[in-house]
């Protein structure tokens, strides 16, 4: 027998953004003036399955997901690629002269050499 805890922070975040990420998007925001928020989906790509996509939106999809993020900035989750990134951190990273967005995604089982796809455990 398991016991299963109930956070109910978590379950209302479904998706964490560190705040050097958040620090990113809002830069990203401001360079587009047509854009108000965040999008978060996946779609399947590459030789492992699936890939990220991060979009800049002036409006996201009727079951999209609302999160509110610090600063007001708001993220957009895709509902169809909830069961995907459910429990992901996003943070941007430095190494050498680069920044880029990373995802430690616990459902990911496998990732291509390159890290640009990934595979998630089956059900």
């Amino acid at each position: 027998m398991t016991v299963e805890t109930f956070d109910p922070q978590a379950a209302s975040t479904p998706v964490s953004v560190t705040p050097a990420a958040v620090a990113h998007f809002r830069r990203q925001l401001q360079k587009d003036t047509n854009a108000r928020a965040v999008r978060l989906s996946v779609k399947e790509s590459g030789c492992t399955g699936f890939m990220y996509v991060v979009d800049l939106v002036q409006e996201g999809q009727a079951e999209d997901l609302h999160q509110q993020l610090e600063d007001g900035l708001e993220l957009l989750i895709d509902s169809g690629s909830l069961g995907v990134v459910k429990g992901t951190k996003i943070d941007l990273v430095t190494e050498g002269v680069n920044r880029q967005l990373k995802f430690q995604n616990p459902n990911v089982v496998d990732q291509c050499g390159c890290g640009e796809s990934f595979s998630i455990a089956k059900d």
